[in-house]
């Protein structure tokens, strides 16, 4: 198996890792970088479990290659509290209990936060369809969709 050395930008710090040019972008986090909140539920593209910001786009990472990511700038779920303090989306998710057993929760996660940098004011509608790639067997999408909603209305009002 041919390695590949890979220099990219995670989390907004710079990392290099060597990989299989068939390893996925998903296995190379867990396994050479130790980013595991992203995880494997299906591995087909199907669930959303693994979805990254990838160059400013939700992608499911187990559909990426890890050579892909040369260059490249990656958000993972990782990143998103800040200095220790929980995002305005993990805190609304806590409060509404919009989460059971957490695969499918950093994903989630990962897709709602593209969705409220695009658009500060989504509909229910519009976060419905956005993490429609989400897939969640626990809690059902009540609580997940009042959840984006509510943390959009706090982002709105701390502006």
């Amino acid at each position: 198996m041919k390695k590949v050395h890979v220099s990219t930008t995670i989390n907004g710090d710079n990392k290099e890792f060597l990989c299989d040019t068939r390893e996925t972008l998903l296995d190379a986090l867990r396994d050479h970088l130790a980013l595991t909140g992203s995880k494997e539920g299906c591995g087909t593209g199907d669930c959303g479990a693994c979805s990254v910001i990838f160059e400013g786009e939700v992608i499911c990472s187990c559909l990426a290659l890890a050579v892909e990511a040369e260059g490249k700038n990656i958000d993972t779920i990782e990143g998103m509290a800040n200095d220790g303090k929980l995002h305005i989306l993990q805190k609304k998710f806590l409060e509404h209990a919009a989460l059971q057993c957490g695969i499918c929760t950093p994903g989630i996660l990962m897709a709602s936060k593209s969705l409220l940098q695009q658009n500060k004011e989504p509909t229910k509608e519009e976060v419905r369809f956005w993490l429609a790639g989400n897939l969640c067997r626990c809690t059902g999408y009540d609580k997940i969709i009042n959840a984006v909603l509510d943390a959009a209305k706090e982002m709105r009002e701390t502006v």
